[in-house]
């Protein structure tokens, strides 16, 4: 005989009217739709596994009035795989100074669409190993107790911290993302101060471990507490593995006249490519001992960059930007491809990132409807010899793209336009030459491409 999982139903007019009344009563894998409205003072831990737990019709809104489970939160989630929607967490405050919107106590965590403001801490998380915490089009704002312990969001030494699509500003005095993770990825948010914020920095990752921050915006406003917008191993570099800063196509911005954008200690690996660091400070505080550094725009004044609306936050660039086609294919760090995929859209959303013959620096690809480069009539090989991954500059005019290996026999092949850029990923294949074959309307080049 099997289990059924139950849904349950909460909300004025429903059996149950808040959700602490069924936090008691769901089981393993079991859903709870709370209607939209607010749900003053309620407060509950969740034990059970797998749950879903999610606002209908909007947000949820749990205005905690100073409340919390067991003085830590306003949900204790102490189960395994649990996925918060829809949840608006408020105005939760402890004695110690550290209530949270959720206090995650369990194994992986997924939020989504949720909005976190005026807690002590939006998220605290504690360390539970094997865990991953994936966080994405969710909104954190005004958190933070004012001590400078407390944020917007609070990872301690879980394994993974999956960070996407989210706008993260106006913590008070604390960070706007603070994470122990042992592997960071950060990618396509937007983390500000703005005008009248007080946080410390944008970023703090203070054991180090690997952490891919891509396609992201940065800016500190001029009331930061902190002087450094991305703060790396600066407590102690205790996070297992190799200590690995990965920084591509990020749109910084600091309205002080000082400071630093990359703040990291001396052993670590910096690679930072295509970045934008516009405004007041220095590109990092002292130079660790690896770095990889390519196609970045710094000591740069902000009205220099031609955004569209700087002063609103806007970082797109146009066509006179000096950050258009700067870029330089920053390849793959192990099997992970820093890329930038997609770009942040405020708010909390995302829009696939315009890939073409040469890249912009910065959070934003400038791509106009159709793009003809100079040398377009010729094929470009970007790089060569290559790892596993190539990206390849058609010539205008091109119908047809081909792989072949040494001895001329078909790999892969693609129907194309011409003017664009192709990104193939070569770790299926053995070390050595391969062939690419060109053709177009009236002519057939072949290529030599070398696999390292």
């Amino acid at each position: 005989m099997c289990a059924t999982a139950t849904i349950w139903q909460v909300g004025p007019g429903q059996t149950y009217t808040m959700p602490s009344q069924v936090t008691g009563l769901v089981n393993d894998g079991d859903t709870v739709d709370i209607e939209a409205g607010t749900y003053p003072s309620d407060v509950a831990p969740w034990t059970a596994d797998n749950l879903l737990l999610r606002g209908v019709g909007g947000f949820a809104r749990m205005e905690s009035n100073g409340f919390a489970w067991a003085d830590k939160a306003i949900w204790v989630i102490s189960g395994n795989n649990t996925t918060v929607e829809w949840i608006e967490f408020s105005e939760c405050s402890v004695p110690d100074q550290n209530g949270a919107g959720i206090r995650q106590e369990g194994a992986n965590l997924t939020v989504r669409n949720c909005w976190f403001h005026h807690n002590e801490n939006g998220i605290l998380a504690n360390e539970v190993h094997p865990s991953t915490i994936r966080i994405e089009h969710t909104e954190f704002g005004y958190n933070g107790y004012g001590d400078g312990q407390s944020h917007n969001l609070y990872i301690n030494n879980v394994d993974t911290l999956i960070y996407r699509y989210n706008y993260s500003h106006h913590a008070h005095v604390g960070h706007e993302l603070k994470s122990r993770a042992w592997v960071n990825i950060i990618e396509y948010s937007r983390f500000s101060n703005e005008a009248d914020g007080d946080a410390s920095r944008e970023l703090d990752l203070p054991n180090g471990g690997r952490a891919f921050v891509i396609g992201n915006i940065i800016q500190q406003g001029p009331l930061g507490q902190n002087s450094n917008l991305v703060g790396y191993g600066l407590e102690v570099l205790t996070n297992p593995g190799a200590h690995q800063l990965y920084a591509i196509n990020n749109t910084l911005v600091n309205e002080k006249n000082t400071g630093t954008f990359f703040h990291t200690p001396s052993g670590v690996l910096l690679k930072a490519y295509n970045n934008i660091m516009a405004g007041g400070g220095t590109f990092m505080n002292a130079w660790p001992l690896g770095v990889d550094t390519l196609g970045n725009l710094y000591n740069i004044p902000i009205a220099s960059l031609l955004f569209a609306d700087a002063a609103l936050y806007d970082y797109h660039i146009d066509a006179a930007s000096p950050a258009r086609y700067i870029g330089y294919p920053a390849g793959m760090a192990g099997t992970y491809p820093l890329v930038a995929w997609d770009e942040y859209v405020h708010p909390v959303s995302s829009v696939v990132r315009c890939q073409h013959a040469t890249l912009c620096a910065g959070a934003y690809e400038f791509c106009p409807t159709s793009v003809v480069e100079q040398g377009a009539d010729e094929l470009r090989i970007r790089p060569n010899p290559a790892g596993d991954l190539v990206f390849v500059d058609l010539p205008v005019g091109t119908q047809q793209l081909e792989l072949l290996d040494a001895c001329g026999r078909l790999l892969r092949a693609w129907s194309t336009n011409g003017g664009a850029t192709l990104r193939i990923d070569l770790s299926d294949f053995s070390h050595g030459p391969l062939l690419l074959r060109v053709q177009g309307e009236r002519s057939v080049s072949v290529h030599t491409l070398v696999k390292e």
